[in-house]
């Protein structure tokens, strides 16, 4: 379907996406840092959290949303918010990678990447904000907004979690290239053959 797509995701250099123009569809996570660009095709939402600050209004999300396995029971169970919000729901992504062993692992970023690769057919794939591959930094733009547990032993719990699932993934589309944008290239994973970083100067 999409040859290109850009997901934007939450880390300290998402903003890299600003530096120049972009052409191809565009995902982001849970609430991009800045104005949607041009050609947003979707928000990707994952977890109850973010669920509960919508449905309370303490969050808005404008544009088309995929939901995630969570978000789909948090619909069932609040059937006048689903309702409300019916317009918006493009799709449930319910897809689980054996990988990620359960959806707890499977974080928003994971979630918007996989549905590029397997439902968009992206043959190119640029990633912004994903900063957890490349550095020991699990700072979330959405942190601003809604307070995330991010003390010692819970950091190290979801780096040792979330960056196996980055090989694993990309292993699994063997032809998709992934380019990877961020300030250098010393990735923090084993990166396969078609993975590559963008590296840009941390000043303009």
């Amino acid at each position: 379907m999409a040859k290109t797509v850009h997901v934007i995701g939450n880390g300290d250099w998402v903003h890299l996406y600003q530096r120049k123009e972009r052409k191809g569809l565009n995902l982001t996570c849970n609430l991009a840092p800045f104005p949607y660009p041009n050609n947003h095709y979707a928000t990707c939402i994952v977890d109850f959290k973010f669920m509960h600050a919508l449905t309370k209004g303490e969050v808005n999300v404008p544009g088309d949303w995929v939901l995630g396995f969570r978000p789909k029971i948090w619909m069932e169970k609040h059937s006048q918010f689903h309702m409300q919000k019916a317009n918006q729901v493009k799709e449930f992504y319910l897809d689980l990678p054996k990988y990620a062993g359960n959806y707890t692992n499977f974080n928003c970023g994971h979630m918007a990447v996989h549905y590029a690769a397997n439902k968009l057919k992206a043959e190119r794939i640029h990633m912004y904000g994903f900063d957890s591959i490349f550095d020991f930094n699990l700072r979330s733009v959405s942190d601003f907004i809604l307070n995330s547990d991010r003390e010692n032993m819970n950091t190290n719990r979801l780096a040792n979690n979330w960056r196996p699932i980055w090989t694993n993934m990309f292993k699994e589309f063997p032809n998709t290239e992934f380019v990877l944008h961020h300030v250098h290239d010393d990735f923090k994973i084993k990166i396969s053959d078609n993975v590559r970083a963008e590296v840009y100067p941390k000043k303009v």
